[in-house]
């Protein structure tokens, strides 16, 4: 799968995912300090889901209706960090393309999965 990782996603979630053979993107290698909607549109427009751990995103695809081919946030506290790549390759492994379009939040022992409000 195609993913694009948001500056706030942890580096290991990148390095993760790569190490099993997905095709990601980071922000932080080559759009450093984009806004939120910059971010969307170059994960958009390059067919990829986003990976981020800032909120900001929910209020920008629920409230603000935005357009996204679909948005993971991670939820890990501090105490469960070490855990968080590897829940999102299992998150992937088991939901793959099931994944696209809808607005995932994923924390330590529960994945939440909504589909995007109607706009």
């Amino acid at each position: 799968m195609r993913f694009l990782a948001d500056e706030s996603c942890d580096f290991a979630v990148v390095l993760a995912l790569r190490a099993v053979s997905h095709d990601v993107a980071a922000i932080a290698e080559m759009s450093a300090r984009a806004t939120d909607e910059v971010v969307m549109e170059l994960a958009i427009r390059a067919g990829r889901l986003l990976l981020t751990e800032d909120k900001d995103f929910g209020q920008l695809v629920h409230a603000n209706q935005a357009a996204t081919g679909g948005v993971i946030l991670l939820r890990f506290p501090a105490r469960a960090r070490a855990d968080l790549p590897g829940a999102v390759v299992k998150l992937v492994e088991q939901r793959g393309e099931g994944l696209r379009g809808r607005f995932v939040v994923l924390q330590p022992g529960r994945v939440r999965i909504s589909r995007r409000p109607a706009g």
